[in-house]
């Protein structure tokens, strides 16, 4: 018995690239503070994770999460900025895996086999949140987290 195997199409292990865009606007976010938070989808025309939205540095957390479909995935980056016990102002990095248990599956496992290459493109990323719904992302999280 043998088989064959066909080329073309994209290897799911290796998963999507990253746009030069995607990797510039988070630069943005880390160091120049120029937006609170980016979300990034995959555009599968073009096979790389794209920016889909970025919120100013004045929006609140709750714009954030109201940004994030209700049911399909996402990545997203979020700059948390708090102030510790000692009075101190910290600000912290979140990366998200944003899939919503109603999402397809096909773009649960398409977003599922690209996150880690995605992930490794953002360096300084403090913690990494994966939620399926909207409890997961709540502000307390980001809180048991940074502190």
């Amino acid at each position: 018995m043998s088989f064959r195997i066909r080329g073309g199409g994209t290897n799911a292990s290796s998963g999507m690239g990253v746009a030069d865009q995607s990797k510039a606007t988070y630069m943005e976010l880390q160091r120049k503070k120029v937006h609170r938070y980016v979300i990034f989808k995959i555009d599968e025309k073009k096979n790389e994770v794209v920016v889909e939205k970025t919120g100013g540095p004045a929006e609140s957390y709750d714009d954030f999460t109201a940004a994030l479909p209700e049911n399909d995935c996402r990545y997203a980056v979020y700059d948390y900025d708090f102030v510790t016990t000692d009075n101190c102002q910290k600000s912290k990095i979140f990366f998200f895996a944003w899939s919503p248990s109603v999402s397809r599956i096909r773009s649960k496992m398409l977003y599922a086999t690209s996150k880690d290459r995605f992930r490794r493109e953002l360096e300084g990323i403090h913690y990494e949140i994966q939620a399926t719904d909207p409890t997961e992302v709540e502000l307390e999280v980001l809180k048991e987290r940074a502190y």
